[in-house]
């Protein structure tokens, strides 16, 4: 029978003792670092310039663009459908070197436009642009990518491919596709995986509804492999799908967006898939998926396009409603790396920081750091998720056996996360590893935490817990084969002792130090 190797407890007796050798006085974790209200960050927060950002990675110098002067007024129809005027302007403005379109105060019907180099498509307050629910007004099909899958397809509302230094700014309203043959043709009854070859070229993956008797909805705004890219200010709700989602692009600012999409199945709020040098601030999100997320291509067609999302800042940011506050995946196959996420706040039914691939994504993330957060959930407070659902990957879903290590074997590494405060959840800490790849090189640490059920995590390695006090109903600290995990300095409110419970011939050197509350209980497998 296999053995465990090393377990360490050091008592609250212990504790005492190292408390009185190392800190005369104590303080809750968090007490002196600040850590932002709901009423400190967001939209209402915008400041006007960009301030300098400072992050655990070499960055960019973000800086609001530069536009030409000229500017044209749209006239538009408040009877009609306004794609061909708008679209005109924009093609004619872009000719001539670039400068502002601006959409006037009203009521707007168009279809699918493009942006064009130089642009700086503007809203003013009150404008309210309504984009058409028909697919005929998103032909011809446009190159994109689709759930992290190159495909030729309706693209985005607002859409541009190839372009340099656009923007969309103003405090005016994007609304997106009204009732219609797109809401009412979206591909529901499969996965993207089952209906997309991925040994097809892309030019033949073309998904039109001519073909078809489904359609893969527009995103709302997305553009493709586009260089300074720049959306401030505006409002976004009715989304048939993603809403703000730049694809290969290269310095990216979004900032002061509000995105309202609660209620609509995948209706994600700022996707960032496999592009770089990205700054979010100062948005408000309240989604009917996951809030802020960074992608970076599915499974064998994102390995052969090999795109990494890295280089990005998170901040300031306020997550209202949604699946998950801050989410890495699932579509991971290029790899997310260079993650920085400080001072926001998610007050959501959701998970909070929440990691997801599967067995056949591929990539994975790693150098990924979050400070200074507040968190008021339903749901778990911190989770990674690497199994999936036998739903959408079959038997790869089941934990054991575990796999052959192969191109498609995804991994989570070098994570950090401190300094938070997660006034409710149901459950601290969720770490779902998968046997093969475990979850590697993690650190929490500085927390206050109010939990009613407190730790489960399985294929977990080198990991570090520390300086925490956490509030919970539950007594269960359980680990199935995970090694070289450290509590250290934990003091665990609760009704009744914590128990350490170790399973897994895989365990090794599990120690707890300085902490208070806790006894061991430790089961072999």
């Amino acid at each position: 029978m296999n053995r465990l190797k090393t377990i360490t407890v050091l008592t609250s007796t212990m504790l005492i003792l190292l408390c009185c050798n190392t800190k005369k006085n104590l303080k809750t974790p968090t007490e002196t670092i600040n850590i932002m209200t709901e009423n400190e960050v967001g939209v209402k927060m915008l400041s006007d310039e960009i301030e300098p950002v400072k992050a655990p990675f070499t960055t960019i110098n973000f800086e609001k663009p530069l536009f030409p002067s000229e500017k044209i007024i749209l006239r538009l129809s408040a009877t009609e459908l306004n794609t061909a005027k708008i679209q005109k302007a924009i093609d004619d403005l872009s000719t001539k070197g670039g400068g502002t379109v601006i959409v006037p105060d009203g009521k707007w019907l168009t279809g699918r436009i493009q942006l064009k180099d130089n642009i700086n498509f503007h809203l003013e307050n009150d404008a309210e642009l309504i984009f058409s629910g028909e697919i005929k007004d998103f032909l011809p099909v446009v190159f994109t990518r689709i759930e992290g899958i190159e495909v030729m397809s309706l693209g985005a509302c607002i859409y541009a491919n190839g372009a340099t230094n656009i923007a969309v700014t103003g405090k005016g309203k994007l609304v997106g596709p009204q009732p219609g043959s797109i809401r009412d043709r979206i591909l529901t009854k499969d996965v993207i995986d089952n209906v997309i070859d991925p040994k097809t070229s892309v030019s033949e993956r073309i998904v039109d509804g001519k073909k078809q008797d489904w359609i893969f909805p527009p995103m709302f705004i997305s553009p493709v492999n586009c260089k300074k890219v720049y959306i401030e200010g505006v409002s976004l709700s009715n989304t048939a799908f993603w809403n703000i989602v730049p694809i290969y692009c290269d310095n990216v600012i979004i900032r002061g967006v509000t995105v309202n999409s609660a209620g609509i199945a995948r209706g994600d709020g700022i996707d960032i898939e496999s592009s770089k040098n990205i700054l979010i601030e100062y948005c408000d999100l309240s989604t009917g998926d996951d809030c802020f997320t960074m992608k970076a291509g599915r499974g064998e067609d994102g390995i052969r396009v090999n795109k990494s999302t890295e280089n990005v800042v998170v901040r300031y940011c306020l997550a209202l409603k949604g699946h998950g506050g801050i989410t890495c995946g699932s579509e991971t196959a290029g790899m997310i790396r260079n993650l920085y996420v400080h001072d926001c706040v998610f007050n959501i039914e959701g998970v909070g920081i929440r990691f997801k691939t599967r067995r056949s994504r591929g990539g994975g993330g790693e150098n990924i750091t979050y400070e200074r957060f507040r968190m008021n959930l339903e749901q778990t407070a911190i989770k990674w998720d690497m199994l999936g659902s036998s739903g959408s990957v079959g038997d790869l879903a089941d934990r054991l056996p575990a796999r052959p290590i192969n191109k498609l074997t995804p991994k989570f590494r070098n994570i950090t996360i401190k300094d938070i405060i997660i006034e409710n959840c149901s459950t601290f800490i969720k770490v779902f590893g998968i046997p093969e790849s475990p979850v590697t090189n993690l650190t929490i640490k500085n927390a206050n935490v109010n939990c009613t059920e407190l730790f489960n995590a399985h294929d977990l390695k080198n990991a570090a817990f520390q300086n925490m006090s956490i509030t919970t109903k539950d007594s269960s600290l359980f680990l199935l084969d995970s090694k070289n995990i450290v509590f250290d300095n934990i003091d665990f409110n609760t009704p009744e002792y914590v128990k350490l419970a170790i399973k897994g011939g895989s365990s090794d050197s599990i120690i707890v130090r300085s902490s208070k509350n806790i006894q061991n209980k430790i089961f072999l497998k």
